[in-house]
């Protein structure tokens, strides 16, 4: 099996025999996208791209669908919610899990503080 092949998040969602290296680099790539430097580059790549910080007129699904899952988010806020907030259940071994963990809510509590900033009368 080519690991490079059936690293990304779009490989990942189908249910293929996965070595343990390949279980190690998806959970690492998975890892690189949560947390702090995940908010980071996510921020960074939207910008990049032009996409907007956030579009209060675009609906989003709380808890996200992965049938739902769109390479072109609304917005980037709206990326967390089509793949970033996925990615922890997606993890493969038990250290990707709980290090996913703990980058997941870090993004989560994130999300609740930019909307609080985004409309502080609610």
């Amino acid at each position: 099996m080519n690991i490079n092949e059936n690293i990304s998040f779009s490989k990942g969602k189908n249910s293929i025999v996965k070595s343990d290296e390949l279980q190690i680099v998806q959970d690492a790539d998975r890892l690189d996208a949560m947390g702090a430097i995940g908010i980071a580059r996510a921020f960074n790549y939207g910008g990049f791209k032009g996409r907007e910080i956030y579009d209060p007129r675009a609906g989003y699904n709380a808890p996200p669908l992965l049938a739902q899952t769109s390479r072109n988010s609304a917005s980037t806020v709206h990326h967390f919610y089509d793949k970033l907030l996925m990615l922890r259940d997606l993890m493969n071994t038990p250290t990707g899990r709980k290090l996913a963990d703990e980058r997941h809510n870090f993004m989560v509590r994130y999300l609740d503080q930019f909307f609080r900033e985004w409309n502080p009368s609610e």
